[in-house]
């Protein structure tokens, strides 16, 4: 069986969706067969196959096709006939809104959220607008669809209509090699030379997006609880500038704690668990997840969390976190000073995330996967759907 799948929604790997994309790769290229795979890869991005780089088939695409817009043209008009010539059986897709129209093979897509539907304000009009109208008829094009929470396969019978035997759960996993307890006190002094941060900290990792993420009332509920308390903690809001960014830079800079609020941009992925066994407690306050794998990751190397459980974040999580309401600043702020006056239950978290964490693992989601792929190629294909629809491909056209 040949597998295409496409890759480059994955921005540079600082998304969830390209850490997402790259762990999937290094994991179905670890499996007991390893599968026949052609990587379709944006010019720039190609360095971060370099794992890869022996294993698997790689079709370079231009990065005039990087932008959003040409992205999606190159996805209905182009990527068609490349997997048509190159004769594969399968297409995975792992975004909805690059979903093909266009039936040249077999078609699997991921779908990580509908945050669409359940956030008006994420996106701008144009994006939500394509998520609302044009993604929910693309989506019933695909043979089958992953979802990678039961959350997020819910919203997806919910909004889409889709039956239950198009849509599989597969959790997403974790990398055990990676994210481990290592000595914590090591973590530590390595971050304070590096970084100067020397105080006990909370950690938040996320792309600095507003108001998903919910940054600013993360933000003036560390405010309230330094002003109740004057302790010593501090806050690191690790992660991208994204949309809205400007609005979470202006509230830090308004804060009477400015100076106990660290943003060191994005961090890499050599230097992520460090961040994780050095914080003293992980925050996870975001207003909507489709999963929520740094919630993971904090768990895997020791780290204590705090996290909202709404949707996949509860289904995620378990029990293996204490709950906060993200919509409550006085919550938010009353479970910060719990957290950083209570060492006996710091302690019981890391214990019971530990054990959470181990639940998942990227073998098992790359096995179910290769099963899903194996269930659309044998679905067949229908020959009048292989041409986009006249008004969608002249629309396509000029986008190009």
């Amino acid at each position: 069986m040949k597998i295409g799948l496409s890759t480059s929604v994955i921005q540079g790997g600082r998304s969830g969706v390209g850490q997402y994309v790259l762990a999937l790769v290094r994991a179905l290229l670890a499996a007991p067969v390893r599968p026949d795979l052609t990587l379709f890869v944006l010019e720039n991005d190609l360095p971060l196959f370099a794992f890869a780089r022996d294993a698997v088939r790689f079709v370079k695409v231009s990065e005039v096709y990087r932008p959003a817009a040409r992205n999606i043209a190159w996805h209905q008009l182009e990527l068609p006939r490349l997997v048509h010539t190159l004769k594969l059986d399968v297409l995975h897709v792992p975004s909805y809104r690059r979903m093909l129209w266009s039936r040249p093979c077999a078609l699997v897509s991921t779908i990580h959220d509908l945050a669409p539907f359940r956030l008006p304000k994420k996106y701008d009009w144009k994006r939500m607008l394509y998520g609302r109208v044009v993604v929910r008829r693309l989506a019933r094009r695909q043979h089958k669809i992953i979802a990678v929470s039961q959350a997020t396969a819910a919203d997806l019978a919910t909004f889409f209509g889709l039956p239950k035997e198009q849509v599989t759960v597969i959790h997403n996993g974790l990398d055990h090699a990676r994210f481990t307890p290592e000595n914590r006190a090591q973590a530590r002094h390595t971050l304070s030379q590096r970084t100067g941060v020397r105080q006990p900290f909370f950690l938040y990792v996320s792309r600095l997006e507003h108001p998903a993420k919910n940054h600013a009332r993360l933000i003036e509920a560390f405010n309230w609880f330094k002003l109740a308390t004057r302790s010593p903690w501090q806050l690191v809001l690790a992660g991208a500038d994204w949309h809205g960014a400007e609005a979470i830079h202006a509230l830090i800079r308004r804060s009477p704690f400015s100076a106990d609020i660290i943003v060191p941009g994005f961090v890499s992925d050599a230097d992520l668990p460090l961040w994780y066994r050095a914080a003293d407690v992980f925050v996870y306050p975001s207003l909507f997840e489709g999963f929520g794998l740094p919630l993971l990751e904090a768990m895997a190397c020791g780290c204590p969390v705090l996290a909202a459980t709404e949707g996949a974040l509860g289904e995620v999580a378990g029990n293996a976190v204490e709950p906060v309401d993200p919509l409550s600043i006085p919550d938010m702020a009353r479970q910060l000073d719990n957290l950083a006056g209570d060492h006996t239950l710091r302690e019981r978290l890391r214990v019971v995330g530990l054990a959470q964490a181990r639940r998942f693992d990227w073998a098992r989601t790359a096995s179910a996967t290769l099963g899903v792929y194996e269930q659309a190629a044998g679905l067949g294909l229908s020959a009048a759907a292989f041409e986009v629809p006249p008004p969608l491909r002249s629309t396509l056209s000029r986008l190009r």
